[in-house]
């Protein structure tokens, strides 16, 4: 572990601060469009912005970091997000923020691939666990902490836009600074959606749907809970249980998904998280219901336990995919898993809208309610059409679901890369008691001797 952080702490400590700039502006962006009394579709369509982006940088990126270099597109592209956060002040009115939710979108996804192109050429295949489980506390753990940071000022002031620019610039200095060389990037292939729907439909339905609920919950939470009066701290503390829950599920639930049907696990965890969404409803007092039920604390329960529920999702069709196909093919399925998510991402947050439209502020649990729904149905009717398969190969990996298809080769659980020579080397000597720094030069590899 010590190993892991001496090699990357840079990385970790520039992408938990990006992460904390990250959630802070979804937050405020939200509450923002509530106070500047923005109709709910078009709320809803300004904050789908930032998955159009996401979806299309996710296919051009990697063209892009191929031509043009990690270190120069990174400093480009986060660059290009901290100057969108500020133009969001200048210009307030949805079609200008959904252009710059598109372009911040598109940065994001930048910053995401080559952060965990670089992790994955940090990693072993002894370590990789530990990396992608650090990466994943710190980019849940920051994404928390910034939402506390909507009490810094009044959303409708500019510095709260501006802190979030300050933010992410300074931590490009940890990443720029490092003496690390760039990994060399390679192309991932992908699968079709024909082909992963025909290796397993449950894993590539439930995507596409658990991408649509995920894209209008983390968008619109804000808004809701600004819609029902909440104080801005009553907001950040909101959002803050959402994404600390999400992170703490991950572990339990998927111990149970490698012990039982990981269907069943799935059919279980989406109905709980209907579950849920209902009480939440129910806390509210908002709606005709029977007796007085209204309770911010019982709020803050349900919501928990949505987020307990819900947010471990996508690592569990992952390893229920994986559960269908061979080990060389993981990290294509992930990626084509990936894709299938951002589509149902664009279309959320603006869906969402609709529902709010339609039922009031808690047309957004009914959204969410319905859709888990969905998936719960599906996963009822593919467990009496095909048989469970046991893959010894497939296990549970907690995902953050930022994850990009260069991260996907972290998971342990991937067909193994082979170890750099120059590590073999380096555990060589230290097996040996010899000490060895980066600094020094190592012999070259050799080649294969003839007879």
């Amino acid at each position: 572990m010590n190993k892991v952080l001496k090699n990357s702490w840079a990385l970790f400590l520039g992408m938990g601060l990006i992460m904390m700039a990250h959630g802070f502006q979804g937050s405020l962006l939200g509450v923002r469009a509530v106070a500047e009394e923005f109709s709910l579709a078009s709320t809803g369509f300004m904050m789908s912005g930032y998955f159009v982006g996401y979806f299309v940088g996710a296919r051009t990126v990697p063209n892009i970091i191929s031509g043009v270099g990690h270190i120069r597109v990174f400093a480009a592209f986060a660059s290009i997000a901290s100057l969108g956060i500020l133009m969001h002040s200048v210009f307030v009115n949805p079609f200008t923020w959904f252009v710059l939710r598109t372009i911040n979108g598109f940065c994001m996804v930048c910053i995401f691939t080559i952060a965990e192109s670089w992790l994955n050429d940090r990693s072993s295949n002894k370590n990789r666990g530990k990396v992608l489980s650090i990466y994943m506390i710190i980019l849940y753990g920051a994404m928390g902490v910034g939402m506390f940071f909507l009490n810094f000022s009044k959303p409708q002031n500019f510095e709260p836009f501006i802190l979030i620019s300050v933010i992410m610039s300074v931590a490009l200095i940890p990443i720029l600074l490092t003496k690390r060389k760039p990994p060399n990037f390679k192309k991932l292939k992908t699968m079709s959606l024909k082909e992963l729907y025909e290796s397993s439909p449950l894993g590539m339905v439930s995507a596409v749907i658990y991408g649509t609920t995920q894209s209008a919950l983390f968008t619109l939470l804000a808004v809701y809970a600004a819609s029902m009066n909440f104080t801005i701290f009553e907001i950040s503390l909101v959002t803050f249980l959402l994404a600390v829950s999400g992170a703490i599920s991950q572990y339990p639930i998927g111990n149970l998904s490698d012990r039982y049907d990981r269907r069943l696990v799935i059919v279980y965890s989406t109905f709980g998280a209907s579950l849920f969404a209902l009480l939440a409803i129910f806390s509210s007092s908002t709606m005709h219901l029977p007796g007085s039920l209204g309770s911010k604390f019982w709020f803050y329960v349900f919501l928990t336990l949505f987020a307990f529920c819900s947010l471990p999702m996508f690592s569990l069709i992952l390893a229920h995919t994986n559960d269908f196909i061979t080990k060389d093919k993981f990290v294509a399925a992930g990626a084509g898993l990936q894709f299938a998510f951002g589509l149902g991402a664009i279309s959320g947050p603006f869906l969402c809208s609709i529902f709010m439209n339609l039922v009031g502020s808690n047309g957004f649990f009914v959204f969410l309610l319905f859709f888990h729904g969905l998936i719960g149905i599906f996963g009822i009717y593919r467990m009496k059409v095909r048989p469970t398969k046991e893959n010894p190969d497939s296990q549970f990996i907690p995902l953050p679901q930022t994850i990009t298809p260069a991260g996907m080769e972290l998971n342990p659980s991937t067909e193994h890369i082979e170890e750099p020579y120059t590590e073999k080397v380096q555990e060589m000597l230290e097996r040996k008691g010899v000490s060895f720094k980066k600094e020094d030069k190592l012999p070259d590899e050799p080649s294969k001797k003839t007879k």
